[in-house]
Formats: C-alpha cells, sequence, structure tokens
C-alpha cells in the first residue's frame, strides 16, 4: 500500500496502518499473543514514516489490542482468560488450565495497624498489626492483576519473605500450616487504572479494571486473609459459579 494511495483515501496515515494491523489481528495473520514486525518493517510496509507507526500502534493500545513491552516490542493481546470465581479459587491453577504459566512478584510490603474495614474483615480489633503485600500476578509475560492483601502479623510472621520464597499464596499459607481455604466473600466492582497501576499493569491510564474485594477462611471460617485486586478488564472474563 503506498502513502499516496493512503493519502488519496482522506483517512489520516496512522489510522490506516492501525486499521491494516488491526484487520491482520482479526484475520489471524497475527496470532494472540505474538509479536508484531518491528516499527521500521512495518513502516516500510506502509511506506510510512515511524512516527505514523508509533502513533497507529499508540492508538491500537489504547483499545485494548496491542501491549508495548519496553526492550522486546509490541504484541497482539492475548484472548481473555476464562477466570472462574468459586468457594476455591487458585490464580495458579486458574492460569495453568489455560496452557499458560503463572507468574508472581511481590512488588511491596508493610506492617501496619489495621483500618476498621480490614479489621472487621479478618475479624480483628482496630489497630491490630497486619501484614500488608502488594503483589503482581502474571500469565506467561502478561500481567493480570495487582493485589493488596492483608494478613495478621502475629499468626503469620515474616510473611513477605515467606511470599517472596514461596511466589504463590496458596503455598505460603501452606507454610504456615495451612493446607487447605476457601473464598468467603467476592464483591467486584469496576473502575479506571491510576497511573501507579497503569504501569505496573502495562495499561494506558485510563483503561478499564475490575476491583475485586474478596476475603479467604480457613476450613474451620476463620478469616485468614483479604485482598483488594485490580484485574485488567481486556484480560479477563469473570465466570461465576456456584
Amino acid at each position: 500500500m503506498s502513502e499516496q494511495s493512503i493519502a488519496d483515501s482522506g483517512v489520516a496515515l496512522w489510522r490506516r496502518v492501525a486499521d491494516g494491523i488491526e484487520q491482520g489481528i482479526h484475520s489471524g495473520r497475527y496470532a494472540s499473543g505474538t509479536r508484531l514486525p518491528g516499527e521500521t518493517e512495518i513502516a516500510d510496509a506502509y511506506r510510512v514514516n515511524r512516527h505514523t507507526v508509533r502513533r497507529a500502534l499508540a492508538a491500537l493500545a489504547e483499545r485494548g489490542l496491542v501491549r508495548a513491552e519496553r526492550g522486546s516490542g509490541t504484541y497482539v493481546e492475548a484472548a481473555r482468560i476464562a477466570y472462574p470465581l468459586r468457594t476455591r479459587t487458585r490464580f495458579s491453577e486458574i492460569i495453568g488450565a489455560e496452557g499458560r504459566e503463572a507468574r508472581a512478584r511481590l512488588l511491596g510490603h508493610a506492617l501496619e495497624p489495621a483500618p476498621r474495614a480490614i479489621a472487621k474483615r479478618l475479624d480483628l480489633r482496630i489497630g491490630s498489626p497486619l501484614a500488608r503485600l502488594e503483589t503482581l500476578r502474571l500469565a506467561d509475560r502478561m500481567p493480570i492483576s495487582i493485589a493488596t492483601t492483608w494478613l495478621a502479623a502475629d499468626r503469620f510472621p515474616d510473611v513477605a519473605a515467606v511470599y517472596q520464597r514461596q511466589r504463590a499464596m496458596t503455598r505460603t499459607l501452606a507454610h504456615y500450616g495451612i493446607k487447605d481455604y476457601k473464598r468467603a466473600s467476592t464483591q467486584i466492582t469496576a473502575a479506571v487504572v491510576d497511573i501507579g497501576d497503569a504501569t505496573q499493569l502495562d495499561l494506558a491510564v485510563g483503561r478499564p479494571v475490575l476491583l475485586v474485594d474478596s476475603t479467604d477462611v480457613d476450613l474451620s471460617g476463620a478469616p485468614i486473609l483479604t485482598t483488594r485486586a485490580r484485574f485488567a478488564a481486556e484480560r479477563v472474563s469473570f465466570v461465576v459459579e456456584n
């Protein structure tokens, strides 16, 4: 496609490039999860400059069709992950069932007194010491969610160090003798991503996220942790199971 033919169409150059790439995604020429050709290659194919290509890719990223990874390239967003919400919800099992590798990173942690809302969820006194974990969870290399998790610091001493070694909440809880646990409550709301989470989730600021507030209990029914997770809405599809 020549630059002249694009110009003659009366459509902005970058939009024509974006439309062409989008058609390639929908037709399967650019498969889900794969890396797009480099900017120079796309520019040569459409006979435009790299600035035009960058604008086209930015527009596709804003629409959730592609994702740029610094130092690696631009990738077609993978198909949404079917994410069941059930009594027994395990991130690693859900991602593994999709044929992908579940990964987790500890982004930060702190000890803090329990505010009223968190103390109520964990059946603790207001001001009780809490361990707060900030974690990022990925499917292969794709960020899926950021989670803030609170646990009673007295019951789970040094939990941040344990999580850093285990890289999964189920294995972390097993370290403390909790072999199984279940979901007691889940509440889902919608929001737009803030600048901090946008960076970690590799989303444009203002893209939608799904907020999932949940509390897990041990098999005796005693609360063990409560979490606020922010899921990239364009990467998951929640399935509520009874």
